[in-house]
């Protein structure tokens, strides 16, 4: 696994509850779920390229 580097940014309070709401949901830390959003955002745009397309 390679090393992470941290990121800090300020939300809207209602997003941030949200967000809460929905990691808490699929029993993850806040953290890794916006990781997943945010990693999701970029290969759908082309920013990031998708693990199956770089294996074919």
């Amino acid at each position: 696994m390679s090393k992470t580097h941290p990121l800090g940014f300020r939300i809207e309070r209602d997003l941030k509850e949200a967000l809460i709401r929905a990691a808490k949901d699929d029993r993850r830390s806040v953290s890794s779920l916006v990781e997943i959003i945010i990693e999701d955002w970029l290969k759908e745009r082309g920013y990031l390229a998708d693990e199956q397309k770089k294996a074919a």
